[in-house]
């Protein structure tokens, strides 16, 4: 079996998860993770604008065959859902413009493919991705927990199906 870097991207404009595994065989390995983070007093176009950016250098160091950028799903409040839909949308630009596979996961979908059951809460999301990974993530942001739960459901599905996308 091949190796697979999957990078996992939980949107946001204030705050936008990312997390980078690599899948050789069965074995998961943490190769980075943290948040892009976006200064309140500044426009939504530049607080886009720095997300692009950095987000483009993630792509660039980490050279992933495979991008997954969570689905919005559901959003109650429709002013979150809009920025949301915004960053969701940088992310989906910047992994086109690299050409990369990009996997659009549904949150169910991720818990499904993390914990094997698509209702599980953050705590049994974060708790299976430490597990997976062998490593401690306490002190990390839960959007970058969320990130490496999407990057390690895309990581099984591509490397299960290599020519699928899940989403």
């Amino acid at each position: 079996m091949g190796r697979v870097i999957t990078l996992g991207i939980d949107p946001g404009i204030a705050m936008c998860g990312y997390g980078v595994v690599e899948l050789t065989g069965t074995k998961l390995r943490l190769l980075d993770a943290g948040t892009v983070r976006t200064p309140a007093n500044q426009t939504d176009a530049a607080r886009l604008q720095a997300m692009h950016g950095a987000l483009r250098q993630l792509i660039a160091e980490h050279r992933p065959g495979r991008i997954g950028i969570e689905r919005l799903f559901f959003q109650r409040n429709v002013q979150t859902a809009m920025t949301v839909g915004q960053a969701r949308g940088v992310a989906l630009l910047a992994a086109a413009e690299a050409a990369v596979a990009i996997d659009e996961p549904t949150p169910n979908e991720v818990k499904q493919a993390v914990c094997g059951n698509g209702a599980a809460d953050k705590t049994q999301v974060a708790t299976m991705v430490q597990r997976l990974l062998g490593v401690s993530l306490a002190g990390v942001p839960d959007d970058a927990t969320d990130a490496l739960a999407i990057a390690i459901g895309c990581a099984y599905r591509a490397a299960a199906e290599p020519t699928a996308a899940i989403g």
